[in-house]
């Protein structure tokens, strides 16, 4: 009797962290995007000033 209910509410977590998960991945995403962007353009940005101080 015990089995069945630890089996029961294992699938119950279970089930419960896979929607989580499936709704956090595009927020992690979204977030890791804006990290990248950020830091092309912290590398690209004292470029582009040099190049229209010199032009």
């Amino acid at each position: 009797m015990l089995d069945k209910v630890a089996t029961y509410f294992e699938n119950e977590v279970d089930n419960a962290v896979d929607g989580l998960t499936s709704m956090m991945e595009p927020l992690i995403m979204a977030v890791l995007g804006v990290l990248v962007g950020g830091l092309v353009i912290a590398m690209y940005l004292p470029i582009f000033q040099m190049g229209s101080v010199v032009g």
